[in-house]
């Protein structure tokens, strides 16, 4: 042992000065000693994830850490320095200090580390309302990712948790909604703290109703995710998701006084009176897939979407322009013949009807199938 050495001092001092965690910084002295880098590594990886350590973790990285950094994986070092960043009072010196870190790590043995340095830089530079500088790196490091053979999970993670919230600030719903799903495949939201999936969740759930393009909210419904809702003042977006998603007007509109919660929401009023209509204008089509009817008159669609009947060209134009549906309008006869309609995420009432469905097509097989015979028997010897 080389009495010498800062680090040895640094470890003595903690393993008096740090309480219960003490024992803690007595396995990284022999780890260390020892020189079993990978053994050490995996052990500050669990210290560092302590929430009781955070006091402790920009030392343990600048004098304890930087000590041995070139026997480690340059990933974890970013991951290391990352959380000591999380520690400092200034958002700008975070930032400066995990762009020192990136160039320390841009070097072409260590660019999965550079690019999630890079990631890190750029999310703090993003908290500073830098969208131009965020926006760049996010290009570049999109860039240095495709170019990988294999990807660390952490690294993608962080490229998506950026990406999403860079699109948050731009209120681009539609970017968002994308990258926070894909996110989400990403990383165990056990992981993160309930406050977190709240969060998320919530967010989620605005981009949905709010993106002019998102029309199907299957991949949100269908993520635990969330279920983070229920039993908090957000629950009733949950509802709100559900009454767009199966085109119920009449919950949507008696869910229609929460929206003084939610100031963006609310603002956005006219657009969702829009899309609720269009996603009944859906859900109704859906319905007559299959069951033989493909003509809908107006005044069926008037009656479903609350709509006047003056108003239904325009809503049928838009859900065709907008690649809901696929087929053809008849002026004349007030009629739309629909060849195509949107995939949709069924809740249990729709996984209902579609067994009724099944039923019945099975019913009218079995007719047809009878008639068949009944008209030519020699066909069914």
């Amino acid at each position: 042992m080389d009495v010498d050495n800062p680090v040895y001092s640094y470890l003595h001092k903690q393993q008096a000065a740090a309480g219960e965690l003490g024992h803690c910084f007595s396995e990284f002295e022999d780890l260390y000693e020892r020189k079993l880098w990978h053994q050490l590594t995996q052990q500050v990886e669990k210290f560092i994830n302590i929430p009781e350590a955070a006091q402790y973790r920009i030392d343990l990285y600048n004098i304890f850490v930087r000590d041995w950094q070139k026997n480690m994986n340059k990933v974890k070092l970013v991951l290391f320095a990352l959380a000591a960043a999380r520690q400092y009072n200034s958002i700008q010196a975070a930032s400066e200090f995990m762009a020192g870190i990136a160039e320390e790590v841009n070097k072409p043995e260590s660019q999965e580390a550079y690019a999630l340095a890079s990631l890190e830089s750029a999310h703090f530079r993003l908290l500073l309302n830098d969208l131009e500088w965020t926006r760049e790196t996010l290009h570049k490091c999109e860039k240095l990712i495709e170019s990988f053979t294999q990807v660390d999970p952490v690294i993608y993670a962080s490229f998506y948790r950026v990406c999403a919230d860079y699109y948050k600030a731009k209120a681009v719903f539609g970017q968002y909604y994308k990258n926070a799903l894909l996110l989400l495949a990403c990383i165990d939201i056990q992981e993160l703290t309930q406050e977190d999936r709240v969060q998320r969740a919530y967010d989620l759930s605005i981009a949905a109703l709010l993106s002019d393009n998102i029309y199907n909210f299957g991949d949100l419904l269908s993520h635990p995710i969330i279920d983070a809702l229920k039993g908090t003042e957000h629950e009733w977006i949950h509802s709100f998701l559900l009454a767009f998603n199966s085109g119920d007007i009449g919950k949507f509109e008696s869910l229609l006084g929460n929206l003084h919660a939610q100031p963006l929401l609310k603002q956005q009023e006219p657009f969702l009176q829009q899309k609720i209509r269009l996603m009944t204008l859906i859900e109704s089509v859906f319905r007559r897939q299959g069951a033989g009817t493909r003509r809908i008159p107006f005044a069926v669609v008037s009656a479903e979407t609350r709509l006047p009947t003056s108003e239904i060209e325009h809503l049928v134009m838009k859900a065709l322009s907008l690649g809901l549906i696929r087929g053809s309008i008849d002026q004349v006869d007030q009629q739309v013949t629909v060849q195509w309609v949107q995939p949709r995420y069924l809740g249990k009432e729709q996984i209902r009807n579609l067994v009724d469905r099944l039923a019945q097509w099975e019913s009218r097989v079995q007719e047809t199938a009878q008639k068949m015979s009944q008209a030519t028997p020699e066909l069914f010897v």
